[in-house]
Order: structure tokens, then sequence, then C-alpha cells
């Protein structure tokens, strides 16, 4: 693991900080290609970067208030070298994004849908940043590529699931299909309801091999939150 690339006096440059960089630069670019396929304005991207500052914030701070009452202090969580929540991260991108849209007066389906492979290349790449820094790691494994996180957050000594890579792998296929799909012109509510599925069904299963708290029966927060994504995403496919 390689959670700080290089540090300039004080200031300390980490591997999670800059593949959120990378994440937001390819997410926007391929956005902005989405777009112009869609026949949507450009302009819309500003929208797509006030998503990415709006998430940004959202996921972060929903971490923050999930590993609160730990021992560390608010602001310390707050400016960890880790740590975001992909569900805050979710609703406050969207929600910011949305607002920016409907203030540039941009059809919302459709340029949501156009962001949807966006979105699961950004999470792809985000969660690369999360292995570097060992951060969201999983259960114990002596599976040939379990790995130990000595700095991570918190260390482990004990070979466990990498799960940011699982969530990778998963989400770069996500997005291939939601690609090929919106080349073959499927409906824009159906690909975003696809998304909402996919991205769910992802999280749920990583969660099987994940380190989280069980707060209804045997299922965590994260994958109550996924299964009604997942929901409101086969609703949208139904319309």
């Amino acid at each position: 693991m390689y959670p700080t690339l290089f540090r300039i006096g004080d200031f300390e440059v980490t591997s999670f900080g800059a593949l959120v960089a990378v994440a937001a630069l390819v997410g926007l670019w391929l956005f902005g290609r989405e777009l112009a396929r869609s026949g949507l304005p450009g302009d819309a991207t500003d929208a797509a970067v006030a998503g990415v500052i709006g998430g940004l914030a959202g996921a972060k701070l929903l971490w923050t208030i999930e590993f609160m009452g730990g021992g560390q202090s608010v602001t310390d969580l707050f400016f960890s070298r880790g740590g975001l929540s992909w569900f805050g991260g979710l609703v406050g991108g969207v929600g910011t994004g949305v607002w920016m849209l409907r203030r540039k007066g941009v059809p919302i389906v459709p340029a949501l849908a156009a962001a949807t492979p966006a979105l699961a290349v950004g999470h792809a790449i985000g969660r690369i940043g999360c292995f570097l820094v060992g951060d969201d790691y999983g259960r114990p494994s002596d599976l040939p590529w379990a790995v130990a996180f000595p700095e991570g957050l918190p260390p482990t000594f004990v070979p466990v699931h990498p799960t940011q890579l699982y969530e990778t792998l998963a989400l770069l296929a996500v997005a291939g299909a939601l690609l090929r799909w919106r080349r073959r012109r499927l409906d824009d509510s159906a690909v975003l309801g696809w998304y909402f599925v996919l991205a769910g069904a992802v999280r749920f299963l990583v969660e099987l091999v994940r380190v989280n708290l069980q707060v209804l029966g045997p299922f965590t927060l994260a994958q109550l939150i996924a299964a009604c994504l997942a929901v409101g995403g086969v609703w949208l496919i139904r319309r």
C-alpha cells in the first residue's frame, strides 16, 4: 500500500486524494462525451463539477457521522486521509447535480442517464485509492490475493479480502454494460434504473465479505440502502 505519494513541506499528497482527483477528471471527460452523444448541452458539465464537490462533501460528512464516537475528534475524522461513504457521495453528488441541471433547464433524466457510465468509472477509480490507503477492506482471508494493510484505516496485519478491488472490477463491468446500452439507444429511464440496480447489487454482495456493523438481522446499513437503491432502479426500469 502507498498511503502517501509525496510531501511538500508539511503538505502531504495522499494516494487516495490523487485517485479521487483522477476519478473526477475521467468522470467529467466521459460525461462530456455522453452529453454530446445524447445531443444535450455541453454546459451541463457545470452541473457535474458541482456534483463532484457536493459528492465529496456528502461522502466525507456521512462517513464522519458513521464513525463518530470512536475516540477521534470530528475534525480528525473529517480531514483524515481516507474515509468516504459512497452513499453519502451519491446523495450529495446527484442532489447537487440535479439542482444545477434544473437551474440550467437541462432535462434531468436524460442528463443523469448520460452520467451513469461516468459515475461507475469514477467510483471504480476511487476504490483503487481506498485500496492504496488501506481503507474499506474485507474480512480475514487465506485466498492467494488476500492483502494485509499494516498502515490501513484501521491497521491490520492479517491478510484480508481486498474488497476495494472487487468493487473496482465489478464497477468497470457495470460501466461497460451502461455504455453498451446507451449506444443501443436503451430508454434513459431504463439506463438510470439499471445503474441503480447494478451498483446496489455490487455493494450488497461486497458487504458479505466487508467488516461492517450489522443493524438489522444479518444485514448492514450499506446492504439495506443498496437494496432500496436496487428497488428504486427496478421501478425506473418498469416505467
